[in-house]
């Protein structure tokens, strides 16, 4: 099947790690996967985002979407809040340009998740890397998240996400019917820590803020926007939690 694209606008589809401690930022690139188990064309792009995963110069996510459960499978992991925010990019970029499987690279630029070489071209956008640097650390029952401070800097949100590493999931209805498909570093837990305003800044939280099935890591990401109009990224770390 080729890959599927959802117009918000007009709701109609066609074609379209890190060791525990500190883990100091300034990644190349921040990678976010709009997928979803309903998507014939998404496991190549599950599986490649686990490949990139092993990468330490970059943080990658996947955000399963929900808008193709009426087509026969629910998503186990699909959330209505990872869809809004893939509907927000493409509002920000004016595109309308919202498909699975869909990367957003760095916050900025989009390109189809299965295809490697796409993907490196805009990462290569961003050559320079992030430049905020982050740092995040697990001490005793608390994350701690450091933000270094930047001149001449956009303000910022700071988002913390509860993250699973790898989750296998049986699909038993739909285009993958009979496939089980292993989904990388899943966000299962969203908290915003703060604003950031160019200033070094800290936060403190409890472990158990982050806690969901199966989360083992954490992601922070400093990005400029809101969530209802998310921008760029201007800087990431991520962590594992045990």
């Amino acid at each position: 099947m080729p890959r599927k694209t959802y117009l918000a606008a007009l709701g109609a589809c066609g074609i379209a790690m890190m060791a525990s401690g500190p883990a100091q930022a300034e990644p190349r690139g921040v990678i976010e996967l709009f997928t979803s188990q309903g998507c014939s064309s998404c496991p190549p792009a599950d599986k490649l985002l686990g490949e990139l995963s092993n990468d330490p110069s970059l943080i990658t996510i996947s955000l399963p979407v929900d808008y193709w459960d009426y087509l026969g499978w629910k998503d186990t992991l699909g959330d209505a809040r990872n869809s809004a925010r893939q509907r927000a990019y493409a509002r920000g970029r004016g595109d309308r340009q919202v498909y699975t499987p869909q990367v957003v690279v760095n916050g900025a630029t989009h390109a189809v998740g299965s295809d490697k070489a796409e993907i490196d071209r805009a990462l290569a956008q961003g050559a320079a890397g992030l430049p905020v640097p982050v740092s995040v650390s697990v001490a005793g029952s608390e994350l701690v998240i450091d933000v270094a401070g930047k001149e001449n800097s956009s303000a910022a949100e700071v988002w913390v996400y509860g993250v699973a590493g790898a989750v296998p999931v049986a699909v038993g209805r739909g285009e993958n019917r009979g496939r089980t498909v292993t989904y990388h570093n899943v966000a299962r837990r969203w908290l915003k820590l703060g604003d950031w305003n160019g200033k070094p800044m800290t936060w403190k939280i409890q472990l158990s803020q982050l806690s969901a099935e199966g989360v083992d890591s954490a992601a922070v990401f400093v990005q400029t926007g809101a969530a209802a109009n998310p921008g760029k990224m201007l800087g990431a770390a991520m962590t594992r939690l045990r």
